[in-house]
């Protein structure tokens, strides 16, 4: 079959990878991709929220199965577009609808939803322009530190962990007054910080069954020792050693069951990627947040230790069958180490010319393109994070040292990466 994949990451990178691994997939396509995605499909130069010129390409190309990577065009509602297309209803689309996506594009809904079913989260106050005051008298009656979250999207920074009080209350005005994450940060959440080690469950699920793919811990800060501002991800491991299956037992019957349950009994469809950041306290899982599409830089070690073919996976979910599914797991440790444009995540260049790729193809290692353009025949840099070097490994540790032996390989103007991922958790 002819499959499009919409997006232009590492994550996108990575799912083409994987599916064109598939004896179902015929002709790959990716919209918009990158140089990387290039290599293996023929990029289609769309923007993922043109949903007319991708419906006109699906009918040209004929494609049957459409794979959405990130979050934009499912909170604008793609799979609502599809399925009230006459033409376009037929087609298998993984990734939810306009209200399913809700979860992921209102931390205000996908707080209230988790209250509703007795998913454990922290506790939270949603805060609008209107309600300013009220938010800063809330401020000076909690302990800090406190969180404050953006309700709508905003490409992974909306979130701010403010250690003393007049720092929360500087950020809380500066998010509804002078709207520093405009439209997303409209309504803000204040929420009780929780003290605990972070990682990511990834689950894929047809509405009523699903499957819990490999977990991983992505690293959010630039800085070394989590120190800086928040990114779109630095880097992930997977395994991760404190979800060890009594942990895991707890995620499923407190939070993945709950979830899937909870979506049935108000009636929303939901057909796709569920990504649930968890925070471990005290040895339980909290939600801190969901995501209703794979994570960025998290796919880069998750799909590679899914030993399935993603495309039958895909199928299944469609027509509503995952329980004919499970999932088999690689028994190895995967690795991605992000690099990125000097300046990032505030203001970065573009255009520089990328060096030494073609000495890091190994049976274990794999480059996967995030920000990256081919011009003249030769790559250059076209983004933040412009590349994510996955290592495979008996364990962590010799994971990451793969990763980080192709990583000193490549070389660009001003490039740079963190050179303590995974460190907290090698054994």
């Amino acid at each position: 079959m002819n499959i499009l994949i919409i997006g232009s990451g590492g994550r996108e990178h990575t799912l083409a990878w994987k599916i064109s691994q598939s004896a179902l997939c015929n002709q790959l396509y990716v919209a918009p991709g990158n140089a990387g995605t290039a290599g293996m499909a023929h990029n289609l130069p769309l923007d993922p929220l043109d949903f007319e010129g991708i419906k006109k390409q699906v009918i040209e190309k004929k494609i049957e199965l459409v794979v959405v990577g990130p979050e934009a065009p499912l909170v604008a509602g793609i799979r609502d577009f599809f399925e009230a297309d006459e033409e376009l209803q037929h087609i298998h689309l993984i990734g939810p609808g306009k209200e399913g996506a809700q979860l992921e594009g209102s931390k205000d809904f996908s707080k209230a939803f988790m209250v509703r079913h007795k998913i454990p989260t922290a506790r939270a106050k949603t805060f609008t322009k209107e309600t300013l005051e009220e938010g800063l008298n809330y401020l000076e009656e909690i302990p800090t530190p406190v969180v404050l979250k953006a309700d709508g999207l905003a490409a992974g920074k909306g979130v701010l962990i403010c250690q003393q009080t007049d720092e929360a209350k500087d950020a809380l005005q500066e998010m509804l007054m002078q709207e520093k994450f405009g439209e997303a940060g409209k309504k803000v959440l204040i929420e009780e910080y929780l003290d605990g080690t972070e990682l990511s469950v990834f689950v894929l699920t047809d509405g009523k069954d699903y499957l819990i793919l490999p977990e991983a811990k992505d690293y959010k800060r630039i800085g070394e020792k989590d120190t800086g501002l928040n990114t779109g991800g630095m880097g992930a491991v997977s395994p991760v050693h404190i979800a060890d299956k009594d942990f895991m037992q707890m995620v499923e019957d407190r939070v993945v069951k709950r979830t899937i349950t909870g979506l049935q009994q108000e009636g929303i469809p939901f057909m796709g990627f569920l990504f649930i950041g968890l925070m471990k306290v005290k040895g339980e899982p909290f939600v801190i947040e969901y995501n209703v599409r794979m994570g960025d830089p998290e796919t880069e070690v998750v799909i590679p230790r899914i030993e399935n073919d993603l495309v039958d996976l895909f199928l299944a979910t469609s027509i509503g069958k995952l329980h004919e599914k499970e999932i088999h797991t690689l028994q190895r440790a995967a690795t991605t180490v992000v690099m990125v444009a000097g300046g990032y995540p505030e203001a970065y260049e573009k255009g520089h010319p990328i060096s030494g790729l073609e000495e890091t193809a190994t049976e274990d290692t794999m480059v996967f393109h995030a920000g990256t353009t081919e011009k003249d025949g030769k790559l250059h840099t076209n983004g933040g994070r412009v590349l994510a070097v996955t290592g495979l490994g008996d364990s962590l540790k010799e994971a990451l040292e793969k990763s980080y032996q192709q990583v000193e390989k490549i070389n660009w103007k001003n490039r740079y990466y963190r050179r303590d991922i995974g460190q907290d958790v090698i054994l």
